[in-house]
């Protein structure tokens, strides 16, 4: 006889005829769950102990052979199914390497053994299919150290509907701020915060967003009539989690702040002193204009994007310079000067065609090769989505499926070459076409696959199409979710340290924005623009936070995800070189290729790749450019950076350099008094406090020798955390 209903199990019973149970429905769901088909058990591509089962259940008619048929059948025993070796090792009666996963009697448990004993029946083209999966709540205010409950319900095909809420698999993404267990019920902790929770059963996937107030809830922060529509999302937010925005920094710190994130410049004394003097109400405005018409604004921002489309200049098995490079980062650089739409840059990289030498975007087609490069660079560098698990199975937090992965493939398989090498790993000139035919066939299937933009219809071509421009027009669309959303994204964690959504190009349903309104307004506000990144670059640069101080008041010290309060950063590599060369007035020489040298003045921000030998450079975290992920760059302290402002041969240089500022500085004739207002503002764009001049001055009088005395305290000076950070 069946089991009586219990709750969050299938129903089996309809009078006295018992309701078959169906495999992907019913039994595939509590397989997931108990992490029998997860990726660090036999859900992993080589399986465990002899027996594999799909990733997550998503095939199964491969679960069901390897359930039933493999091994002798001795998995299952419809004659006795309490002794089928499935639930013997599931409760724990005959040895398991994942121990014990049910009870005896449990939901699980009876709807299992009821399966196995109505025959083990296979998937049938009739079967229920789950249509859609529904949490209820969705959102949440909770408060530390509470509870609440969370119910599922699934949708089948069928029509009816089912109480799911036990047999699903419950995730979160910041179990420190709430947690969730296997029955849905959700703990937070002792820190406030946002998180949220992801519900998968039967391939369908729900969330549920948590906030978590740090304090009770507050009345937004008075805003002038003129706010932006930015501030006033930031406001509400605030609000919600209790918390209270730092204060407004100072005209010094923002004019460091504005210059070294949009030119990854130092201001100069005269610039701070001019900005500090000005007080039109639009001055900054004016001043983010002002750097956005700079040139250091295209070089430094072509550095970033040049990390993003692995413009290389290295090969992986040879230190060769390869040309083009120059050419592309050039290309890069001036697109950025005319303010090219953003929709047109992608564009003419994404369908480049021609010589490497005559038209630079190609350059991207020399190191983006194959299928998978082709598709995870674009996934993540434009769509800011995470594909790479869906080369072999389906993803496991998203719907992207293998055909997905593969039909964003199709797009580029009539990519042709002519010329060059094809290892790419030498000096080489290829020429990019579009061929006439090509295809891309499922790897398990074997059917091929039509081109097709992620989550998007198949694209219907003749050979005369170039596929890539039907893609990229798809790009553009304003009913793209994906494109827009994730240069919004991108340039908010650029200058806000955090993006909206944390990682930029992880952007997935288990990940929420901490924001969505905000990121939902600043994308419409995006498109509307017509792709204009300096616009873009206005609205995130002249919002409220960016201007808050990064001390911490008491109600968002621990706050980490609202952007209450500025999160200071490191400078990069090349940013914090540069700032060291326009500091001490001495440029760095870089090595070029075949002995020569770049011309003198160039900066690291303006250098074409990563095949300039710098050991600085390589130490602070200059990224390889092997992927297209942002994270290759570091800013992680390190023993190493400590050594290198120590003991760096380039530091010393530049501080004894006979013609730089250290020299001019102890010649001068000014009062010590005067040299140190000087400095301060020089190095950190701010006037010196009483207790430094005091210890300053102290210090420089004591010692005989004035340039030895200038070099030390500038030294000390420039290895400070205020100089290494953008705070």
């Amino acid at each position: 006889m069946l089991a009586m209903v219990l709750f969050g199990s299938p129903e089996v019973r309809a009078g006295d005829d018992p309701v078959r149970i169906a495999f992907a429905a019913d039994v595939v769901p509590i397989l997931t769950k108990l992490g029998c088909n997860s990726g660090g058990c036999h859900g992993k591509s080589t399986g465990q102990n002899g027996f594999k089962l799909s990733l997550l259940g998503f095939v199964p008619e491969f679960d069901h052979e390897s359930l039933v048929k493999e091994a002798r059948g001795r998995r299952v025993f419809a004659g006795d199914p309490d002794s089928s070796l499935l639930l013997q090792k599931a409760i724990g009666r005959v040895p398991h390497g994942g121990g014990r996963r049910l009870r005896i009697g449990s939901a699980d448990y009876q709807v299992l053994a009821d399966w196995i004993r109505q025959g083990a029946a296979p998937p049938r083209a009739d079967d229920p299919v789950l249509v859609e999966l529904t949490m209820t709540p969705t959102r949440g205010v909770l408060q530390v150290n509470s509870n609440e409950q969370l119910k599922l319900s699934a949708k089948f095909s069928n029509g009816t509907r089912r109480d799911v809420t036990r047999q699903a698999l419950y995730l979160s993404n910041e179990p420190e701020i709430g947690g969730v267990d296997g029955s849905g019920s959700v703990t937070t902790g002792e820190r406030g915060g946002l998180f949220a929770v992801l519900a998968r059963y039967g391939g369908k996937m729900a969330v549920y967003q948590g906030t978590v107030p740090f304090g009770k809830a507050t009345e937004p922060v008075a805003l002038p009539k003129d706010a932006s529509p930015v501030d006033r999302f930031l406001v509400e937010g605030w609000a919600r989690l209790g918390v209270l925005p730092s204060e407004e920094v100072d005209d010094a710190t923002l004019i460091r702040r504005l210059s070294l994130d949009i030119c990854g410049t130092l201001p100069t004394v005269a610039e701070v002193r001019a900005f500090e003097a000005d007080r039109r109400p639009d001055r900054r405005t004016r001043l983010i204009n002002r750097l956005l018409d700079r040139p250091e604004y295209a070089a430094y921002f072509a550095m970033k994007w040049a990390d993003i489309l692995r413009n290389r200049g290295k090969g992986y098995s040879t230190s060769k310079q390869r040309p083009g490079t120059a050419l592309f980062a050039g290309w890069i650089r001036d697109s950025l000067a005319t303010n090219k739409p953003y929709d047109q840059f992608v564009a003419e990289i994404l369908t480049a065609t021609g010589s490497q030498r005559e038209n630079p975007p190609t350059v991207w087609y020399r190191q983006v090769r194959t299928s998978v490069d082709y598709v995870e660079s674009v996934a993540q560098a434009f769509l800011g989505v995470r594909i790479q698990c869906a080369q072999c199975h389906h993803h496991p937090f998203e719907p992207w499926s293998q055909a997905d992965y593969y039909g964003l493939a199709a797009v580029f398989a009539r990519v042709g070459r002519r010329g060059g090498f094809a290892d790419a790993e030498v000096p080489t000139n290829e020429q990019i076409y579009v061929r006439s035919s090509g295809q891309v066939r499922h790897p398990r299937t074997g059917r091929v696959i039509p081109p097709r933009p992620l989550g998007g219809p198949d694209l219907s071509l003749s050979p005369f199409d170039d596929p890539r421009q039907r893609f990229a027009r798809w790009l553009a669309g304003r009913d793209n979710p994906f494109f827009a959303r994730t240069m919004v994204n991108r340039m908010w964690g650029h200058f806000l340290g955090r993006g909206l959504v944390h990682p930029i190009d992880d952007s997935r349903s288990s990940n929420p924005p901490s924001n969505p309104e905000l990121l939902e307004w600043l994308t419409r506000d995006f498109i509307a623009s017509g792709y204009d990144l300096k616009h873009l670059v206005g609205r995130i640069a002249g919002s409220r936070a960016y201007r808050t101080s990064s001390q911490p008041n008491d109600s968002n010290r621990l706050d980490t995800q609202s952007y209450a309060r500025f999160y200071p950063r490191r400078l990069k590599a090349e940013v914090l070189l540069d700032a060291f060369s326009q500091v001490l007035d001495v440029p760095t020489v870089f090595p070029g290729d075949r002995g020569g040298k770049f011309p003198s003045g160039t900066r690291a921000i303006e250098l074409p790749d990563e095949n300039v030998s710098v050991h600085f450079l390589d130490v602070f975290g200059r990224p390889d450019r092997r992927s297209a992920c942002e994270c290759e760059r570091t800013d992680d302290p390190a023993l190493a950076q400590a050594l290198e402002l120590v003991s760096s041969t380039e530091i010393q240089r530049k501080l004894a350099d006979k013609s730089g500022f250290v020299t001019r500085l102890a010649a001068n004739k000014k009062t010590h008094s005067e040299n140190v207002q000087e400095l301060f503002v020089r190095i950190f764009s701010r006037r010196p406090r009483d207790e430094e001049s005091r210890t300053a001055l102290e210090y420089l009088e004591s010692e005989p020798d004035r340039k030895a005395a200038y070099q030390s305290l500038m030294w000390a000076l420039l290895a400070t955390n205020e100089f290494l950070f953008i705070h």
